[in-house]
């Protein structure tokens, strides 16, 4: 298995005005990622408000992404959803169009009484997809899941030949170097908290997905470059700077809510969130840019062209 190298955004789903899917975005969206280095994408996940959309947008998405896709650009796509049949139709989908990879997060209602469970929930939508590598996404934060890792990949692995590794979206960094070197560093772990990305660099991580890297990835990848010739003064003043930008974001309601604004910003209009998301007002629009500009945010946007 080919293990995750650099910086994959986990992107906004573009609406219309109408709060309608507009998928004839995603060639420039897709474009601009690729401009600024980002080596793939994460479809359909909580940046991209993936449990807000049907199935029949989601496989919309998917496709789209897909056609973006090249030697240089995965395309993993999220299947996860509360009912598991339409977790596997999404699974099918994936595999039909030669998606590289699919995700799942745990349902979050009804939840997984216990490791088994979850277990068993991964196993029966991976079996949908047997030609693709398969990640489970952690985000107990979001899904309630809160399962020993370790024991999660000793088990999994048993049930599902195409495990792939873990999107870890969690702050224990301690489990998650122990998911690193599991079976000798079997897995293919991807680190899942932009703010805290030099910490998994020291770990050992290669491979991240995030929202952030949408918008400011040259940052992110200065600062991998700077660890990686062990300038750890470097590495670690951009991951201050991409700290204070990420505080600014939480302040106005995190990544997703504040996401959309940003890439208005940056010349890129994919509408407003839907509900129950509940989009910014125009002052706070405008207070969100003001205080990124104090930020000098605009400088880490630009192109590595």
């Amino acid at each position: 298995m080919n293990k995750t190298n650099g910086l994959i955004a986990a992107p906004y789903t573009p609406f219309n005005r109408a709060g309608e899917l507009n998928t004839d975005t995603i060639p420039v969206y897709a474009a601009f990622l690729k401009e600024r280095g980002v080596r793939g994408v994460f479809v359909n996940g909580t940046t991209g408000e993936g449990v807000s959309l049907t199935v029949k947008e989601r496989m919309e998405c998917a496709a789209a992404w897909q056609k973006q896709k090249d030697g240089n650009f995965r395309v993993i796509i999220h299947v996860g959803h509360n009912s598991l049949s339409e977790s596997r139709e999404l699974a099918r989908h994936a595999q039909d169009i030669e998606a590289d990879a699919i995700g799942l997060i745990a349902p979050s209602y009804y939840k997984s009484e216990n490791l088994s469970s979850l277990v068993a929930v991964n196993t029966h939508v991976a079996q949908a997809a047997p030609d693709l590598p398969y990640y489970y996404y952690h985000m107990p934060a979001m899904s309630g899941a809160f399962f020993p890792m370790v024991q999660f990949l000793e088990l999994a692995e048993q049930s599902i030949p195409n495990l792939a590794g873990i999107k870890y979206t969690h702050e224990d960094l301690m489990e998650m170097k122990l998911c690193l070197e599991y079976g000798g560093q079997k897995f293919d772990i991807l680190h899942g908290r932009d703010e805290i990305l030099i910490c998994g660099l020291a770990l050992g991580v290669r491979g991240a997905i995030g929202s952030t890297y949408n918008y400011m990835a040259p940052l992110y990848i200065h600062l991998i470059e700077a660890f990686n010739k062990s300038n750890l003064a470097e590495a670690n003043v951009l991951q201050y700077e991409a700290i204070r930008i990420i505080q600014v974001l939480n302040k106005f309601g995190g990544a997703v809510k504040a996401g959309k604004t940003i890439l208005r910003m940056l010349g890129m209009d994919f509408g407003q969130p839907r509900l129950p998301v509940v989009p910014l007002s125009a002052a706070e629009e405008k207070q969100l840019q003001r205080e990124l500009d104090q930020l000098g945010f605009l400088s880490h946007c630009r192109s590595l062209e």
